[in-house]
């Protein structure tokens, strides 16, 4: 059999095998995976390189399912290729089986997870980049896209940016099989529209017949030849190609074929190809960054004052110098948030995402991907535009660190399209996420240290503001802590505050005390995971609570207090100070004041707490 019957056969195979998973799930997307099947067999046979004995050889080639419902064809594949058994391809979709409806990295050849779609394309372009200016490693990836898809805004945001970085190492291979979920997609088969936009962005790009594995081949060959730019090969395939009762049908999206037993006679049966897929075709090591190997954080002296923000750029060039692994991104606000600090210091290691969070998220999961630590930041409020990608990051098992700065009223006059009110309420919510927020900047040099080697989404919340700095450069601190700042034997009610407000809360402390109040006051700087003990000792000691925060009441480092008294017997009496109106423009000291979260009404508030105690025990 020559190489263009061993690939029909092949493509029948996968299409086969689609139908016998999803038909023994009872569910799943058949002819989604059917239309792309001639494209992977050609793919898999002669133009991925992959071992997959061995996933984690740095050469391998990557091939990710941006269209991740179309799981039944990636599982056939691997069952093709000698990786699953067909016993374990039939357990698709069961539970405790890793071939789940959509890929996740529980399967080892999985790198990220895919299925809200939109992602895997802007995922791959962070692993181009990881493989031109990182690694240095001519491994190719692949990202099988589905033409739906194509209507997402993060798709050509990966395509303008591949373009921009010349990602050669990058070929989107398109699936347009002109029907969607509920009909037709917007453009059909017009293979020209595709064509013209992908050209017009910098693109090389293909047209061909998904279905004639012989001008695949001319078509994965030309574009895998391509110097200094990406390349598309836009394939026309029939959805349902091969079963005469969904073939071309639209109502067949995400159903098991009718009569899977009759789809698989017209296909020619059951097969049992087996398929050497090539190795890699290098076998070089991944590019290491010299380093000073040793970590020399910055160190601010007490009582001056300084911006956590620009504590977290000084540390993260630092920690650049020790760790050769950390890498930098930002959405162009980088003179903002200040990682241009670490752009100066290690500009081979930093990557400018311009005004693209979605990419700019999806980047540093690609990047990790690879082993690389990414530091991702941006305006905490825009982050709120990536967070499909977060979500999906931590399905991913994806580690990397997100930084939002000027979060909260206390940015001043910018008004409330530029404060980040919901963050840490979203990133709590996030499965495994840690979130910080540090009110000095040594506590936020050593936190962007600790960040470097945390698993999961990790969020840290800077402030605009400069803060007076009340930690010592030689003071710990440790992700789960907190630190206790004001505390006597008779505190009658604590102070729980972080970033901005820990130093209206010491202000309001301060104040109590002139009137013969003893408050202790709590710098909850790990949001999640919480200090539990400390929490409750606090509970024990004074009985009367004050969280005081710049974000909205819901979801915030109020709730996050709430929750760790949820299964307790005797709660204590908790009053949440929180931003409870739209803000406008004012400074920051008016900000605050508006809100209710300056030392003043901290101090009211208190005071209020104290006489209701007093009053109840006479």
């Amino acid at each position: 059999m020559n190489d263009l019957d061993q690939w029909r056969e092949l493509g029948q195979q996968l299409r086969v095998d689609s139908i016998r998973a999803s038909a023994a799930a009872g569910s799943g997307h058949p002819t989604s995976s059917m239309s792309a099947a001639d494209l992977m067999a050609v793919l898999m046979s002669k133009y991925l390189h992959y071992d997959f004995d061995h996933p984690e050889n740095p050469n391998n080639d990557h091939l990710i399912f941006s269209k991740g419902h179309a799981s039944p064809l990636l599982y056939s594949i691997y069952k093709a290729a000698g990786a699953v058994s067909d016993a374990e391809l039939l357990t698709f979709r069961e539970q405790g089986s890793r071939l789940q409806g959509h890929p996740t990295p529980v399967i080892p050849w999985v790198d990220v997870a895919t299925g809200s779609l939109g992602q895997g394309l802007p995922v791959g372009v962070g692993v181009a980049l990881a493989g031109k200016r990182l690694d240095r490693l001519p491994y190719h990836i692949w990202v099988l896209c589905g033409d739906s898809e194509m209507a997402e805004g993060s798709m050509w945001e990966a395509i303008e940016h591949a373009a921009f970085n010349k990602l050669d190492n990058l070929t989107a291979i398109i699936d347009v099989n002109r029907l969607g979920q509920t009909g037709e997609t917007m453009h059909g088969w017009n293979l020209d529209y595709y064509r013209n936009r992908f050209e017009a962005c910098g693109w090389h790009a293909v047209e061909v017949d998904g279905h004639d594995v012989e001008a695949v081949d001319r078509a994965f060959g030309e574009a895998a030849s391509v110097s200094d730019q990406p390349s598309v090969v836009i394939a026309k395939t029939i959805k349902g190609k091969g079963d005469p009762a969904v073939e071309n049908q639209n109502g067949a999206h995400g159903k098991v074929v009718p009569n899977p037993d009759e789809a698989i006679k017209a296909l020619g049966g059951e097969r049992n190809i087996s398929v050497h897929v090539p190795k890699p075709a290098s076998d070089g090591t991944p590019h290491v960054f010299e380093t000073s190997g040793s970590l020399e954080l910055p160190r601010y002296e007490l009582g001056g004052k300084e911006a956590v923000r620009k504590a977290y750029g000084d540390a993260l060039a630092a920690l650049g110098s020790a760790n050769g692994k950390v890498v930098a991104l930002d959405g162009e606000v980088s003179n903002s948030t200040y990682s241009e600090i670490f752009k100066k210091a290690h500009p081979e290691r930093y990557f400018e995402m311009y005004i693209a969070e979605q990419q700019m998220v999806a980047a540093a999961v690609g990047m990790q991907v690879r082993g690389w630590r990414p530091y991702a930041s941006t305006f905490a409020a825009f982050l709120s535009r990536a967070y499909d990608f977060v979500r999906m990051g931590a399905i991913s098992q994806a580690d990397i660190r997100l930084v939002g700065s000027h979060a909260g009223v206390s940015i001043g006059e910018d008004g409330p399209s530029q404060m980040a009110l919901e963050d840490i309420a979203s990133l709590r919510a996030v499965y495994g996420s840690t979130v910080l927020y540090p009110s000095d900047p040594n506590q936020t040099a050593r936190l962007v240290a600790e960040m470097a080697d945390r698993d999961g989404i990790v969020f840290l919340r800077t402030t605009r503001e400069k803060t007076p700095v009340i930690y010592s450069p030689d003071e710990e601190f440790h992700v789960g802590g907190s630190k206790v700042v004001r505390q006597t034997d008779d505190d009658q009610v604590t102070l729980i505050g972080a970033g901005i407000t820990l130093h209206e809360a010491m202000k309001a402390a301060d104040a109590l005390r002139d009137d013969g109040i003893n408050a202790r006051v709590i710098d909850l700087y790990s949001v999640k995971p919480i200090d539990v003990e400390t929490l409750r000792v606090a509970a024990r000691d004074t009985g009367r609570l004050v969280t005081i925060e710049d974000h909205w009441p819901q979801g915030g480092l109020g709730d996050a207090v709430l929750e760790v008294f949820a299964d307790s017997d005797e709660r204590p009496r908790i009053v949440k100070l929180a931003v409870d109106h739209m803000p406008g423009s004012a400074t920051p000291a008016e900000q605050l004041a508006a809100a209710g979260i300056d030392a003043p009404h901290i101090a009211d508030t208190a005071r209020a707490l104290v006489r209701e105690a007093v009053s109840a025990a006479s």
